[in-house]
């Protein structure tokens, strides 16, 4: 049990910070594939979609970090968010006092 509350302080304090450029990118990708696919823009119409996508905007080795903290992010939520879950599902009938198991 002291991992789960671990998982969850850790989840909770790290959301914030991960929400923002997770966010960014998932918006920013999805506008990206839709204007270029289904409206028809060129690649280097929406071009500053992609820049913001991938963090180009912060120069060759914060593109890197961006990339890999966006991705360790995502990796970590994805973990202690499915820690959790699994955690509160059972997949056992709970018996209560005075009940038979049979």
């Amino acid at each position: 049990m002291k991992i789960l509350s671990n998982s969850r302080q850790f989840h909770k304090a790290l959301a914030p910070w991960v929400f923002l450029p997770l966010f960014l990118s998932s918006i920013t990708g999805l506008i990206y594939r839709v204007s270029k696919d289904i409206l028809g823009y060129s690649r280097e119409q929406v071009h500053w979609l992609m820049s913001l996508h991938e963090g180009e905007w912060l120069g060759n080795n914060g593109e890197l970090i961006y990339v890999i903290l966006n991705s360790l992010g995502v990796l970590w939520m994805l973990i202690t968010g499915f820690q959790m879950f699994s955690k509160s599902i059972s997949f056992t009938k709970k018996v209560t006092k005075g009940e038979s198991k049979g």
